[in-house]
Formats: C-alpha cells, sequence, structure tokens
C-alpha cells in the first residue's frame, strides 16, 4: 500500500508560535491507500463542546442547589436543580445534532468520535448522578454516593462497550439502554418534582432504587430500539407532519412530566420486550 504524503503545512510558521500540537489522524481514502489529515473539523466539534458545556453547565447548578440547601432555602434551591437538569435535556439534542451534523456534511473522524464520548460521560454520566446525589441522594450518606457510583460506572462501561462495538453491532438495537435516555429518567424524575418543590428527602429510597437500575441497564444485555432505520431524508405522508406537531404540542403543554413519562417508558421498553421474547421461546 502506497502512502500519501502528507499536505503542506502553510501556517507552519504561525502555528510554531503556539505550544500546541497540530492534530494529525490517519485514515484510508476510497482506494484503500493509507492518507494523513491535520486539523480536526469544526462544525460537529462545535455541537459536541456545546454538549459538554451544558454537562457542565448541569454540574455547576447542581452545586449551586446544594449550597442553597445548607443555607435553609429549598426555594432557591428548587430552581438550580430544574436548570441542571434541563441543562441535561439540552446536552441531549445537542448530542443527538453532532452527529448527524457530522454525517451529513461527511465531516466524521476519530477525534470526534473519541470527543463525543468523553463529552457524553461528562453530560449523561457525572452530570446526573450529580444531580441525583444533591437532590435526594445525599441524606443517605454513604448508601446515596455508592448509587451514584453504580450510576457514574455504568455510564462509562456502556460508552467504552459502545465505542468497542461500532460498525459490529445491529444498528437497529442498543444493546443496554443508551447513556442519553438513562440521564433522561434521572434529569427527568429531578424536573418534574422540583418544579412541584417536593424536596427530594423524601424520596431517597426510590430516587436511589431509579438511579441504581438505570446504571445496571446501561451495561445489561437488553435490546433497546435505536430508531436509527428511520428515514427522516424520504418522502413520508403529510399525517406524518401532522403527528410531529402534535407530539410537539404534548411535550410543550407540561415538559418536566411529559418527558419523564417518555424516558421512563423507553427505559421500560427493553425489560418488557426481553421478557415477552424469553416467554415466546418457552411456549415454542
Amino acid at each position: 500500500m502506497s502512502e500519501r504524503p502528507e499536505e503542506p503545512n502553510k501556517a507552519s510558521d504561525a502555528e510554531s508560535l503556539l505550544p500546541i500540537d497540530e492534530h494529525v489522524e490517519e485514515g484510508h481514502d476510497a482506494e484503500g491507500r493509507k492518507v494523513r489529515h491535520r486539523g480536526i473539523y469544526l462544525l460537529p466539534n462545535l455541537f459536541t463542546t456545546a454538549n459538554l458545556f451544558a454537562g457542565f453547565y448541569s454540574i455547576i447548578n447542581s452545586i449551586s442547589a446544594q449550597s442553597a440547601v445548607s443555607a435553609g432555602n429549598p426555594m432557591e434551591a428548587a430552581k438550580y436543580f430544574s436548570f441542571a437538569a434541563i441543562a441535561i435535556f439540552v446536552a441531549m439534542l445537542l448530542d443527538g445534532l453532532d452527529g448527524r451534523v457530522a454525517r451529513m456534511t461527511n465531516t466524521q473522524s476519530a477525534f470526534g468520535a473519541e470527543y463525543d464520548s468523553l463529552a457524553d460521560m461528562v453530560a449523561f454520566g457525572l452530570a446526573p448522578a450529580i444531580l441525583a446525589f444533591g437532590w435526594a441522594l445525599a441524606d443517605m450518606g454513604k448508601v446515596g454516593w455508592m448509587v451514584a457510583f453504580i450510576y457514574v460506572a455504568g455510564a462509562a462501561l456502556r460508552l467504552a462497550r459502545f465505542n468497542t462495538q461500532v460498525g459490529k453491532a445491529d444498528k437497529r438495537f442498543f444493546i443496554g439502554l443508551a447513556s442519553p435516555a438513562a440521564a433522561g429518567v434521572v434529569a427527568g424524575t429531578v424536573w418534574a418534582f422540583s418544579d412541584f418543590d417536593i424536596p427530594g428527602a423524601k424520596m431517597s429510597f426510590l430516587v436511589a432504587l431509579l438511579v441504581a437500575a438505570a446504571g445496571m441497564l446501561m451495561v445489561s444485555n437488553i435490546k433497546y430500539n435505536s430508531f436509527k432505520e428511520l428515514d427522516l431524508k424520504g418522502r413520508v405522508p403529510f399525517v406524518a407532519i401532522l403527528a410531529v406537531v402534535l407530539v410537539f404540542a404534548v411535550v410543550f403543554s407540561d415538559p418536566p412530566r411529559v418527558l419523564l413519562l417518555i424516558f421512563l417508558a423507553y427505559a421500560a421498553s427493553g425489560p418488557i420486550q426481553f421478557l415477552l421474547r424469553k416467554s415466546r421461546h418457552k411456549k415454542a
């Protein structure tokens, strides 16, 4: 195999002034020849950076909420907890966009994939665990932080397994609950009840079960529909756009409760389908 020479760096003099090495990524062209690319793609990584920031912003608000609780200001704490939960849902939207933008503009790269996983770990691993801990689990002492760690470890293992299965697994399904969906369950619970000014301390045991279950589902072998087979580019019946409008109307009528129900239903769909398949095999 021949190796294509690296493209000359026209701005080498300017770049040498910066104490940062240029990123060089190896790949293969359409003819199978090894090529080297300098730099990274800006557009998809902007969405990934925004996703990372949303996760970081959620953590900051969770910390501010805990400070408000310590200061005896439950109303202020509820506001920060809601902001932290909303930031996680914003991160989900941005996470969905970066991959689609990369595919649409043909700007996929190994760097982008790794950066996306690290951003997901912050937004859907650390941020939900810290949010749940600050809202409900802190009062449980060591049990609370152990439950939060189970969720964090589950998210890390889920992302690592997903990265090693890219290009090998059936794209129609996720093996284990996807980390954004697990984060949606946790963030939706906090947002829904904080919106009613219900303190998490009254629901510590229930939240602990929910967070631990979400962490375990992420590393399970239960299949979840990925919905990647949906054709968003092709033509659809006119009634489809009416259905989309209806879905938006329902979600925005009461975002905290509706989003919580959607993610709880999705999280439960995997075990339900697993049990149904088991029962069919026994009957057969």
